[in-house]
């Protein structure tokens, strides 16, 4: 095996919010396992998803392209795999690939999983408790727990592999996706505590948009019975019935993440037993974040913090430093360069995102990108009413603008909206509770975030 190709093993769940990792700082939670990759390596405190939503954030990842390039915009697009990927680069480039566990783009014709030498997947979102799998193009029923599944079958694919060459295993996870069903080892955790509850919990939406104060994700009202498995008892407070679900949903979506850490555990030890670690990448990631509890609601979608951040954590003994942190920017576009770039492999020109080495290894070129752009597609969709938008974050501030319209995208629905703008002051506000849009005070750095905010646009060629 060349010493210039690293294996690469990039674990994904879905929905896991970095709020919800200790190595984060969590308030709620604590991830032992994830937080040896963190400790053995490297933190990103600003990594950010350019769509935050389930199938966008997916084909980000594989292309290294913005949606409206890729053409998955939303959850009702499939992905075409003929187009490039980064599997198929690696796998022409000596690699051995794999793909298990949510694939959630998809299924049938070009849509199946594509240059990767084994995949089994689940179709759609697939089930926690013996679920369906889709394994080469086959469906059979698999007895067990999903969690647990997909990293039995990773590891049985790492036994089976060819040892004279480099792999690269994405080993992708359900969890902790909606209806957040746990397994029976995590069944009782948490049963004799509360969960704190976020700074947050109790927004009111003064001063916001709109097309915030519609969005139908809200803890007190908008989780089904299914979600919390059960109905709040009679006789509560309002105050307290919100309290009650969020309880019931916070607990089940803990337990599927500490199923999550178990078996992240179980992988990290499989690369230790079998000699692999030192010239292993492995990388910790989500595809987006997930609101929990936070501004009262569940849920994604919208470009504040806790649904835009994504956790990413990273280690590689050979060139990455132990215990480090970077608040450098980075987003799901980079991650497909990454990997090239330490497979040693030519980035190709149509990719969008630029390879994070430079920051992993601690040498942030002087024009590292210091502002990000963010589009949802996805307008007033059905089950969470989330008007569409796009918006600027750096450092210091963050525009979103909700244009109100739908503008042919699948899954959006055709109603207009008069648009709409929120500014958020990140220092003085990092819980963006204070829209000050409208404030005199604020209208120089609206002004200038507009025309970064088109340049924006206009450097990622998306003119809709």
């Amino acid at each position: 095996m060349s010493e210039q190709q690293p294996n690469i093993v990039f674990i994904m769940s879905d929905d896991h919010a970095s709020h919800a990792m200790s190595c984060y700082g969590s308030r709620i939670n604590e991830t032992p396992q994830l937080d040896r990759i963190a400790n053995e390596g490297m933190r990103l405190d600003n990594c950010f998803c350019t769509n935050a939503i389930c199938t966008p954030s997916r084909a980000s990842i594989l292309t290294g392209k913005y949606n409206h390039k890729n053409g998955v915009k939303t959850l009702g697009d499939d992905f075409d795999g003929r187009q490039m990927s980064v599997q198929e680069l690696l796998k022409n480039n000596s690699y051995q690939t794999a793909m298990i566990g949510k694939w959630h783009l998809g299924h049938g014709g070009h849509a199946d999983p594509k240059h990767f030498d084994y995949w089994t997947v689940f179709p759609g979102q697939g089930d926690y408790h013996d679920p369906t799998m889709i394994e080469m193009g086959e469906e059979k029923k698999v007895k067990g727990y999903a969690t647990d599944i997909v990293t039995d079958k990773s590891m049985k694919w790492l036994d089976e592999r060819d040892t004279n060459k480099p792999f690269f295993l994405m080993c992708h996870h359900k969890a902790p996706h909606r209806p957040w069903d746990p397994d029976e080892k995590h069944l009782h955790m948490y049963e004799d505590i509360d969960i704190p509850e976020p700074e947050t919990f109790n927004d009111t939406y003064e001063g916001k948009a709109e097309a915030v104060k519609e969005a139908t994700m809200r803890i007190d009202r908008d989780l089904l019975e299914r979600d919390v498995k059960g109905t709040p008892p009679e006789g509560l407070s309002e105050q307290e019935r919100k309290s009650w679900l969020y309880q019931r949903y916070i607990k089940d979506y803990l337990r599927c993440v500490a199923s999550i850490d178990d078996n992240v555990g179980r992988l990290l030890d499989y690369l230790d037993e079998h000699n692999l670690t030192e010239n292993t990448i492995i990388i910790y990631t989500s595809d987006q974040g997930f609101f929990l509890g936070d501004h009262g609601w569940y849920d994604k979608r919208f470009m504040y913090e806790e649904s835009l951040r994504m956790p990413f954590i990273i280690r590689y003994p050979k060139s990455i430093p132990q215990g480090t942190v970077s608040k450098d920017f980075a987003l799901n576009v980079d991650f497909a360069e990454t990997f090239l770039d330490y497979a040693g492999i030519d980035i190709p020109e149509e990719m969008q995102g630029r390879s994070l080495r430079p920051i992993l290894e601690q040498h942030r070129p002087e024009n590292w990108q210091t502002s990000m752009y963010y589009r949802y597609w996805e307008h007033l969709s059905v089950e969470h009413h989330v008007g569409a938008h796009y918006g600027i974050r750096n450092h210091d501030y963050k525009l979103i603008y909700y244009y109100g319209e739908a503008l042919g995208a699948s899954k959006a629905i055709e109603e207009y909206r008069e648009p709409e703008w929120e500014l958020f002051d990140l220092n003085k506000d990092p819980y963006e509770m204070n829209n000050v849009y409208h404030e005199k005070s604020y209208q120089r750095v609206v002004t200038k975030l507009k025309e970064e905010l088109q340049q924006l646009k206009e450097r990622v060629e998306d003119f809709e």
